[in-house]
Parts: C-alpha cells; structure tokens; sequence
C-alpha cells in the first residue's frame, strides 16, 4: 500500500460563507445567492476572459458545495470527517482502543472510557460505527478507536 500525500481538503462551508454550525435553510440563501452572482449568463460580455473563467470555476465550486452540505446524509459525513481533521492537527494519538475494551452505557447508549487525566473518553453508539478519533472532554488527549473485522 502506497502512502498518499493527504490532499488539502475544500471548506465547503467557506466557499458559500456560511458558518458550520448554519442551517440547511441559511447554506441555501448563501448557495441561491452566490449561484446567481457567479452564473455564467449572468456575467457581461465586456469582462476579461480570466475573471470569466474564475467565475466559473467558483460557480462551480459553490454547485458542488451545495451538492455537499444541502443533502443530510453527505453534510453529516463531511461533518464528521472535518471533525476528525481538527482532531488529528490538535495533536497525537495518545492510544488505539477497541470498541470492545469501552464501558457501554445502558442510560445514554454510549461507551465511555476514562482518560488518565480523570476526564472520559465517550462516543454514541451510531458515532461508534462513523468515527475513529474521540477527544477526551477534559483534557487534550485523544484516542483512536479501532473495529474488529
């Protein structure tokens, strides 16, 4: 298996500006707003051929951001993966855990586990099947969740 340079990914939410946390309804207004500005009939013919084509590339770019954060399911893994990004640039694995070494919760369906710092380790049991990185929620720490194949 080769090792790939880890590509730069888009902020889709920068490219509507839009703040993660906005609603569905607020990505909309940005995207119908920007779609119309960068539309590619709707620029004039007297502008240089370049900001043409930025235009459309940024006419692009913000299609496929709403492709992106307009859809439930393709926001929430785009979410999760922007979550684990921030969580792998704050600092190293302090250790990889199985599922299984993870004190289940009955009350809120979650495991937890605890961290030497006194805190706890917690992720949800639907968060379980999705993320692979969980931030202790008292100290900096992080641990890296491994799946039984």
């Amino acid at each position: 298996m080769m090792a790939f340079e880890q590509i730069p990914r888009k902020d889709w939410y920068s490219i509507l500006g839009a703040d993660p946390s906005a609603s569905v309804s607020d990505l909309k207004q940005k995207y119908q707003k920007l779609i119309l500005m960068y539309h590619p009939d709707k620029q004039s013919a007297d502008v240089p051929a370049g900001t043409v084509e930025e235009c459309i590339q940024k006419f692009i770019e913000i299609d496929q951001a709403w492709k992106i954060l307009g859809n439930e399911e393709t926001k929430k893994e785009y979410d999760l993966q922007r979550h684990e990004d921030d969580l792998r640039n704050m600092g190293p694995v302090d250790a990889r855990v199985y599922l299984e070494e993870m004190s289940w919760n009955e009350g809120d369906h979650s495991f937890s586990l605890s961290c030497r710092c006194g805190g706890k380790y917690i992720v949800s049991k639907d968060e379980a099947k999705e993320v692979t990185l969980i931030s202790c929620d008292t100290c900096s720490l992080i641990i890296e969740l491994l799946h039984c194949h």
